[in-house]
């Protein structure tokens, strides 16, 4: 009988500690969402200067035979 009140303890506990922990957590603001889209538009960016970097380094390699 003792073993199954420790058992419903510690899940209760576990439980309330799960639900402070989500309780906690910050919210996304208007200026992190923007942010983070202003990153992603950054890295999409990134990759079609590097796919023309390679286009212009293939096109010079064509030229130099």
């Amino acid at each position: 009988m003792m073993k199954i009140s420790k058992n419903v303890v510690a899940a209760l506990v576990l439980g309330a500690l799960v639900a402070v922990l989500s309780g906690c957590q910050k919210k996304e603001g208007p200026a992190e969402r923007a942010g983070k889209e202003m990153d992603k538009t950054a890295e999409k960016a990134g990759q079609q200067i590097e796919k023309v970097g390679e286009k212009l380094n293939d096109a010079v390699k064509d030229l130099k035979k």
